[in-house]
């Protein structure tokens, strides 16, 4: 996995701020706190490109001084959303953890697989479910109201997944989150990882880690 990203499900809940060493490198950063990001894709599968793009994204955010948390969906099995399964059982379990998740970070880094010309059952799964208030007086779309987020996608075909981005674009806009407007898809993926899941093209790579670097930028200073 690329960098030394967290892959712990570890919720932090103390902000981060820039420690005596950077602030010594960097004077600039003196005092700022840097925001966290939550990052994951919208597959389960074993070796997904997707899961290896995000991190490439979330290696290129925490270069940037943020504190970046990335999970596998996999972990977190949920039922399809049914509102009678809601009504009887209320929130399940894995919402509620992914609902903290999105509610104690800043920004959200989603790479979201193309399933014929849209997102993933998955992903939008997992939308739908966090998107459900647990009490009366909680605020509509509590965990994404607010929010920033960058996208991208990879695939194996010529477009590289750009159509569904169109549609990630849209759910995500209409439930509160500001989606940046840069965005990449990788097209051909098969063949554009290399053994160390890292891009094989350095542009490419750059590009996805200046995702990561663009998302952080613009969550630091609108918390500070």
């Amino acid at each position: 996995m690329a960098g030394d990203v967290s892959q712990s499900n570890f919720v932090y809940n103390a902000p981060c701020v820039i420690d005596a060493n950077l602030s010594e490198e960097f004077p600039a950063w003196k005092g700022v706190v840097m925001p966290k990001i939550l990052a994951f894709s919208g597959s389960a599968r074993k070796g997904s490109y997707n899961q290896q793009l995000v991190a490439i994204a979330a290696a290129g955010a925490q270069k940037a001084g943020a504190e970046v948390t990335v999970i596998n969906l996999k972990d977190y099995p949920l039922p399809l959303f049914d509102q009678d399964l809601e009504r009887q059982d209320g929130l399940p379990d894995n919402a509620r953890k992914l609902k903290k998740l999105m509610l104690d970070h800043d920004g959200l880094m989603i790479a979201s697989p193309e399933y014929n010309s849209s997102i993933t059952p998955l992903l939008k799964n997992t939308i739908d479910w966090c998107s459900r208030a647990e009490s009366e007086d909680e605020p509509p779309l509590a965990a994404y109201k607010g929010k920033a987020a960058v996208i991208m996608s990879a695939s194996p075909g010529g477009l590289g997944g750009l159509r569904g981005l169109v549609h990630l674009r849209a759910i995500l806009g209409n439930i509160g989150i500001i989606v940046l407007p840069s965005q990449r898809a990788v097209s051909g993926a098969a063949q554009a990882f290399d053994d160390q899941a890292q891009l094989k093209d350095a542009k490419q790579q750059q590009a996805i880690e200046g995702l990561g670097e663009q998302l952080a930028d613009v969550l630091t200073r609108l918390r500070n």
